[in-house]
């Protein structure tokens, strides 16, 4: 499993962009040089051993200067527990501006791994000694074992093929990437026997009236191609996919039973490869060629899941046996590998997922939808969305919380949050998340494109309630 990591910092530069537009002079010649942190915090337990601190300038810097930092510690040891670079004198730091810069960053050196909970360790930018220079956005930076305060994340789908699936956690700004085809079924590792497939592959399935996988051939089922699919435009078609929903209790595979002559073969459309071709700029390419299809039975063995899966011509089939993991919301298994993979974060360890998904359009049945946001339903978090009719979202408060308005539905936010036609952001609405552990974010979507107006990089901005 690959991690990227990717944040960015908003208020300092939201900051100056008020700062701009509310200028009187429209020379701009008093425009301030800002020096700002680019996130607002870091969670200790994910620092192993050097990590950056990163700072950014409003403009080119054109001459040389310094950016004084002072240093505040609590439970912990400058020189023992944790260094920097550039070192700290009397608690302070001092960092170069170079001319012709853009940025700069002090290197955090984590020395002791015992570090826990009640160190704090806080940057602040206490100087700037460098012509018409001001503080003001981030100019504070903390490390400890507290959630994130708050950033921005730009979630790598992979642009207009989004072939990835992002898993994002806020507390730790934490984000795994896995392709979204290196998965077939996820197995629930939680107490009802139920497997999902994967539908950011579009994959659909149907149980037949057969409990022999054996014998089942391609002959028996061609009639049933055109309807075990995605995209039909048959509201009857949707019970071949698992509810949009997220409730585990609505899979197109029903539970599975310890009596293994209630559990019967299925037709597997295993979907679309990832798309490969390169769309006109705002649109996607999601869908490549066919995956095929796959007879499966699911069989259960005390606590563990069987899979049995074959070709739908072969007169044997291949065999395994799937324990569950309680540290996880599934189990995921791959038909390329023919191997159990690992895709999502640990259950409580992730909270929006990045993800094309199959949804269901009323009156037309199972349809495709790229630039889709889920939360992690399995794992305990929830959402809901606000419109800034009746909130606006610098000033909302936890206080402002109505948590019987939190909701379970994996389409909450979905993709309610962009503009597929203008090819934005609704302006409009922004979302409170509350994640498996409690904390609650509000968040709001800043973009859908690149700056070349490609699709597929989305990017959002957060900040924890307290």
């Amino acid at each position: 499993m690959t991690r990227y990591f990717k944040h960015y910092t908003l208020a300092f530069s939201l900051s100056l962009v008020c700062f701009l537009a509310c200028s009187e002079d429209p020379n701009l010649e008093n425009t301030p040089f800002v020096v700002a942190f680019k996130s607002l915090s870091k969670n200790l337990t994910d620092i192993n051993e050097d990590m950056p601190i990163d700072l950014v300038y409003s403009e080119m810097a054109l001459e040389n200067g310094m950016v004084n930092v002072y240093i505040n510690v609590e439970n912990a040891v400058y020189g023992q527990d944790f260094i920097t670079i550039p070192e700290a004198i009397n608690n302070s730091i001092s960092l170069p501006v170079s001319n012709g810069a853009l940025e700069n960053a002090i290197t955090f050196k984590k020395l002791n791994t015992t570090l826990d909970e009640t160190t704090k360790i806080e940057f602040t930018i206490s100087s700037i000694d460098y012509n018409n220079a001001n503080i003001q956005g981030n100019s504070r930076f903390v490390i400890d074992a507290s959630p994130a305060l708050g950033g921005s994340i730009l979630a790598e789908v992979g642009g207009p093929n989004q072939e990835n699936q992002i898993f994002v956690d806020l507390s730790t700004q934490r984000t795994t990437l896995v392709r979204r085809d290196s998965w077939d079924l996820g197995f629930y590792c939680g107490e009802p026997f139920r497997v999902t497939i994967n539908g950011a592959l579009y994959m659909a399935v149907k149980a037949l009236n057969s409990t022999n996988i054996d014998d089942v051939t391609d002959a028996d089922v061609t009639a049933l191609k055109s309807q075990v699919a995605v995209g039909t435009f048959n509201p009857a078609h949707a019970a071949y996919i698992d509810a949009p929903n997220g409730n585990i209790l609505e899979t197109a595979i029903a539970e599975i039973s310890a009596n293994d002559d209630e559990n019967p073969v299925y037709l597997l459309n295993l979907g679309y490869e990832v798309g490969t071709s390169t769309p006109n700029i705002g649109s996607v390419a999601i869908a490549g060629d066919r995956r095929g299809w796959k007879k499966i039975r699911l069989l259960k063995q005390d606590d563990n899941y069987v899979l049995q899966y074959a070709n739908l011509n072969d007169t044997s089939h291949q065999e395994i046996t799937i324990t569950k993991d309680s540290d996880y919301n599934f189990n995921h298994f791959s038909f390329n590998t023919n191997t159990l993979v690992t895709i999502e974060p640990q259950k409580e360890k992730w909270d929006l997922g990045f993800t094309v998904f199959t949804n269901i359009l009323p009156g037309a049945g199972s349809y495709g939808f790229s630039d889709f946001v889920v939360h992690n339903r399995k794992g305990h978090a929830l959402a809901y969305q606000v419109n800034t009719s009746d909130y606006n979202y610098d000033t909302f408060l936890l206080s402002n919380v109505v948590e019987a308005n939190f909701s379970q539905d994996h389409t909450t936010i979905g993709s309610n949050w962009r503009d597929v036609f203008n090819k934005n952001t609704f302006s409009d609405r922004f979302y409170i998340i509350k994640d498996p552990n409690g904390n609650m974010y509000k968040l709001k979507f800043l973009s859908m494109t690149n700056s070349n107006g490609a699709r597929g990089y989305p990017e959002f901005e957060y900040k924890l309630l307290q």
